[in-house]
């Protein structure tokens, strides 16, 4: 097979004791070593309840099936997942007197009807949850909250960012950044907040059965604004995505799809202070999660904490299509080609997996290339090969 790539004693004078340098540094090294061989995980008396209520959950004026997601948070400390929240009766209610009821369709996860429910501009929604136990039942109850109206997004695009110019025998480098505009004639919306879908072509550079696929992703940061401290009423080149050229993004074809979120004061300022709380580096002094308080209260308990929030919002959306050549993109697939192998008979077994990347009978010898990267070999480890029904052109 070949590599494809290529001290005083009893007297009445005291004599004062200097350590040398030499038993300085053997203290020290003998203290790292003990230290370093018990070590016991410091966790601060945050006076934290050892099981809270987390709700997270959105409803909009879209036709769409919404989900409340109810988990019970894990002591602080703890690594492993939140504890779904099930067998609890979750309704919606508004202030007309209309009852809506959510259904558990999986552990924690309680969805709305879209045949029945919709929320309405204008109108205040209430989120209620019971616990479905007669022996302790347990009720919880948001805050009304007002469907705010939401304006259109009125432009979504991009800039080109060069980072590094065409010099001589160096190849240039760019990124992009994607901005938007929106302003509310009205003047009914002050506070807002963003979150985005992302999908885009990826094809192998080699000719194998599953060589284009579309990948897809979703915001994870916070994105909010507000212009009350502002006359004008217009938000401009607000920064959504940056896009570098470490990452496939941009190769081929791409796309983007931004929803604008209204917001009243009280969730603006949860989003705020949750904001504050992920861009903090997490030292002992940040603000800990129990302590942002949401919209939910426990009708028996007060003062019992509940996490999360129940947003209500409108939302109007826009999409942006990118198919531009942008300098210096890192490939991604340089490390695919691994061996090589001339002729008809089967490679030996290493005791790894291999997959075939390349295969050309002609001219003589047969040349195989194989790779030990199942990425390289299938797109679909990454994306779909369903082609997205919003999708135009290629």
């Amino acid at each position: 097979m070949n590599t494809f790539f290529n001290s005083g004693s009893s007297g009445q004078s005291v004599h004062r004791y200097k350590p040398t340098k030499a038993l300085l540094q053997f203290v020290l090294i003998s203290s790292l070593f003990i230290t370093g061989s018990c070590v016991t995980e410091f966790l601060p008396d945050i006076k934290e309840e050892k099981e809270l209520l987390v709700v997270e959950g959105l409803i909009s004026d879209q036709l769409l099936t919404y989900k409340i997601n109810l988990s019970k948070s894990l002591p602080f400390g703890e690594r492993s997942d939140a504890i779904p929240f099930t067998g609890c009766i979750v309704t919606i209610s508004d202030n007309f007197g209309n009852l809506y009821s959510l259904t558990e369709n999986k552990p924690g996860t309680y969805i709305t009807d879209s045949t029945k429910f919709r929320g309405i501009i204008g109108r205040l929604y209430t989120l209620h949850i019971s616990t479905n136990n007669p022996d302790n039942k347990i009720s919880y109850e948001s805050y009304p909250m007002e469907m705010k109206p939401v304006p259109p997004i009125d432009s979504l695009y991009y800039e080109k960012i060069v980072l590094k110019e065409d010099l001589d025998n160096f190849f240039g480098i760019d990124a992009c950044q994607i901005y938007l505009d929106t302003h509310d004639p009205q003047n009914k919306c002050r506070y807002y907040r963003w979150d985005y879908s992302e999908t885009w072509v990826l094809r192998l550079l080699f000719p194998v059965e599953n060589m284009t696929c579309w990948v897809s992703d979703s915001s994870e940061n916070i994105n909010i604004k507000n212009t009350v401290a502002f006359e004008d009423v217009s938000i401009y080149r607000h920064p959504i995505i940056y896009i570098s050229n470490f990452t496939d993004r941009l190769k081929k074809k791409y796309s983007l799809e931004v929803n604008q979120y209204s917001l009243n004061e009280i969730e603006y300022s949860y989003w705020e202070k949750m904001q504050k709380l992920t861009d903090q580096t997490g030292s002992l002094y940040d603000v800990i999660p129990s302590s942002i308080p949401g919209n939910i209260i426990c009708l028996e308990k007060p003062d019992e904490k509940v996490l999360g929030f129940f947003s209500v919002s409108a939302v109007s959306s826009k999409r942006i299509f990118i198919q531009d050549k942008f300098k210096g993109i890192v490939d991604q697939y340089s490390h695919c080609p691994t061996d090589t192998i001339y002729g008809d008979y089967d490679p030996p077994e290493l005791g790894i997996s291999r997959w075939v990347i390349s295969d050309i009978p002609y001219p003589a010898p047969r040349t195989r290339i194989l790779t030990d990267d199942l990425n390289c070999a299938d797109c679909t480890t990454r994306g779909t090969k369903t082609r997205p029904d919003f999708w135009i052109g290629e």
